[in-house]
């Protein structure tokens, strides 16, 4: 019977762990079928922005990347971390990390020259990126999807600034932040071509210092009403045809200059505004990053627009700024002062987008900036300045999926804990939970003994 009893319970005992296997086993199965992931950081950390999801989401063709790591190191820790998130998101996405000391082959097949090297492949097209980060990371993405390249042009020929100057108020930090996603990047002589290429994506127009013939704003006219796409940046004095051009679309650009009281609190200059306001639009969707504008003009929008035109502000500077009018003084005398009904009281707009439609489906679009230096060699890396004109690009060629994205904030919420809390917290942890378990696994086992 002693015997009978014992077997009874050994075969009871199996069978429950035969059981909580199964169940395990299915559980088990579940999740990897139906994978599911939540991030409870105060900053979804672990989470990817709505920009790259919706990248991912919309993959059509395989893409894989390759990233050059050493293994075992806190990069290639990283690297996983990021990319297994990618990977969460598209079963057309996959990744390989590789160490190029171990595996000198590959390295060598993708020509790579140093560790954090990063390979998007996509039907034979590459994209390489040397930062991880989510936003070179998606940006890599779209390039190596994207079927050829889309143009930018910049019009020269009156006193803009030059692509190829390294100086401050040049443009080659502008050129080299476009041809690293993918666009071509060229001059165009408007007087020369006569027309604006066919296939150009945008039109640059940065600070023209004098008029444009009247056959190249003609020609402006001609590309916007073909559904054309033009990203002006005027400075104050404003050249008399490109302001009579611009206000057939409901654009007034107000020949002040803005004074910002902030930006001298700020440890700045009175005749650099501060812009931290921005309208709610596609270019400044989730854009927290104040701005500067050296020596910049304000925007009025007209309150009846022309047919067809829809207007909306940008990006407007802080209320106790003002346009002063008289130029004159501010220049020869270094002064300025509000003068109410005579200078154009803040907040201003620094920066206006004008979209009309041109038949069927196709629109015109203009982004006006009432500045051009934002954009220079001596102020593109400062704060938001280069996200935005980037931004601004992307929204004018139609791949807002290339829009910016910042980097969420890391935060630290350490717990702080009187002497005798931590003394509770060790009692409970150390001793007394380990200590229940212990005895509960103590007094089952005595009492099956006794059985």
């Amino acid at each position: 019977m002693e015997g009978m009893r014992k077997l009874w319970y050994r075969t009871n005992f199996a069978l429950q762990v035969l059981l909580m296997a199964g169940i395990l086993g299915v559980i088990a199965a579940f999740a990897i079928a139906h994978n599911l992931r939540f991030d409870l950081t105060k900053t979804k950390r672990y989470t990817l922005s709505p920009q790259s999801s919706k990248v991912l989401k919309e993959l059509k063709d395989p893409v894989k990347a390759i990233a050059f790591y050493q293994e075992g190191g806190s990069e290639w820790k990283a690297a996983k971390e990021l990319l297994e998130q990618y990977r969460y998101y598209s079963d057309k996405f996959s990744y390989e990390l590789v160490d190029p000391d171990k595996r000198p082959a590959v390295a060598k097949e993708y020509e790579i020259a140093s560790y954090g090297t990063i390979v998007i492949e996509c039907k034979g097209r590459t994209e390489k990126i040397f930062n991880l980060s989510e936003e070179e990371l998606t940006n890599a993405i779209v390039r190596a999807t994207r079927k050829g390249k889309k143009k930018v042009l910049f019009v020269k020929g009156h006193g803009e600034h030059d692509l190829e100057d390294f100086q401050r108020s040049g443009y080659s930090m502008v050129k080299r932040a476009l041809e690293d996603q993918n666009y071509e990047v060229k001059p165009l002589v408007l007087l020369r071509e006569g027309e604006v290429p066919r296939g150009t994506a945008v039109l640059v127009l940065a600070g023209p210092k004098k008029d444009l013939l009247p056959k190249e704003i003609e020609a402006i006219k001609r590309y916007l009403e073909d559904g054309g796409k033009l990203l002006a940046l005027v400075d104050p004095p404003t050249v008399k045809n490109v302001k009579a051009f611009l206000k057939e679309y409901g654009l007034l650009l107000q020949d002040d200059i803005i004074i910002d009281r902030v930006s001298r609190v700020l440890g700045g200059d009175y005749l650099i505004p501060v812009v931290s306001l921005y309208e709610p639009h596609p270019i400044t969707k989730d854009f927290r990053l104040a701005s500067f504008f050296p020596l910049a003009q304000s925007i009025s929008l007209q309150k009846e627009p022309p047919k067809g035109v829809e207007l909306v502000p940008l990006a407007k500077t802080a209320p106790q700024s003002w346009g002063e009018v008289d130029r004159r003084r501010l220049k020869e005398k270094g002064e300025a002062s509000f003068e109410e009904g005579k200078d154009h009281k803040g907040p201003l707009i620094v920066a206006a987008v004008a979209t009309k439609k041109v038949g069927g489906k196709r629109k015109a679009r203009i982004v006006l900036f009432g500045d051009s230096d934002f954009a220079t060699n001596a102020h593109f890396g400062i704060s938001g300045n280069g996200d935005l004109f980037l931004n601004a690009v992307s929204w004018l060629a139609e791949e807002e999926e290339l829009i910016a994205i910042r980097p969420r904030p890391t935060n630290f919420t350490p717990l702080f804990l009187s002497r005798s809390e931590a003394r509770w917290l060790f009692w409970l942890c150390v001793v007394v939970l380990p200590g229940g378990v212990a005895a509960a696994g103590a007094i089952t086992a005595i009492r099956r003994w006794k059985r």
